[in-house]
């Protein structure tokens, strides 16, 4: 379901009028539906009563994180990429613009090769590390890039990984004092966030999801742990 007062995205015509986007793009995202589709018939990689919604409810849902991130940003972290929402929809729309690099982390062997595939058919730039999150640094990449690093990122984002809490112990050790995290969440965002809080500092914002009424985007900046006084 589109935003308040946005048309709804039935198909590559709408996604490619909403997110102005080059011809070359639209043909890489077919490219990634049709890999998708092969796929899901022996890997579970997304619910089957979204198939027929995959230009709203995946492709679209995964871009609009696109516009929130800080102008310029290079170094892209997705966590729990699973069949690649948002992290590789996200590396498709930069591969427009060149210069910036993202990378996936993934710990299922499958879900990870389908990824690695698309990446490979769509000549699309990105790093793919076979790991799980809280080990990532220590793990081999599965593609490997002179430009790939654990460490120092621009963005960092997530879709349906773990609550906000969770969220952010993974997160945590990827952050600097620049980084900014875009989290896809649902109607309990506002909830998880005040959880969260009882845990972490960090400031906040919570963006209307182009794709739920319902859903939010919550941005996180300027994170840090709480000492053992400031939790009680």
């Amino acid at each position: 379901m589109s935003a308040l007062g946005e048309a709804p995205i039935r198909g590559r015509e709408d996604f490619a009028a909403r997110f102005a986007v080059s011809r070359e793009t639209i043909d890489r995202l077919l490219a990634y539906e049709a890999l998708l589709r092969q796929w899901q018939k022996t890997i579970n990689l997304i619910a089957p009563s979204t198939l027929e919604t995959i230009w709203a409810r995946h492709f679209a849902d995964s871009a609009q994180l696109l516009a929130l991130a800080p102008p310029g940003a290079k170094t892209w972290l997705d966590l729990g990429s699973g069949a690649g929402f948002p992290g590789l929809v996200v590396a498709i729309l930069l591969a427009e613009r060149g210069g910036a690099n993202m990378t996936l982390i993934e710990s299922d062997t499958r879900k990870a090769a389908f990824l690695a595939e698309v990446a490979r058919q769509t000549g699309v730039p990105v790093d793919i590390l076979r790991a799980r999150i809280e080990n990532s640094a220590t793990q081999p990449m599965l593609v490997s890039r002179e430009t790939a690093r654990c460490g120092n990122w621009d963005v960092i984002t997530a879709r349906a990984l773990a609550p906000l809490p969770r969220l952010l112990d993974l997160a945590a050790r990827y952050f600097s004092t620049e980084t900014v995290g875009l989290f896809l969440k649902g109607r309990e965002a506002q909830a998880e966030v005040d959880q969260a809080l009882k845990r972490w500092d960090f400031s906040v914002a919570l963006h209307p999801s182009q794709t739920d009424r319902d859903g939010r985007v919550v941005e996180v900046r300027a994170l840090k742990a709480k000492t053992e006084d400031q939790s009680r």
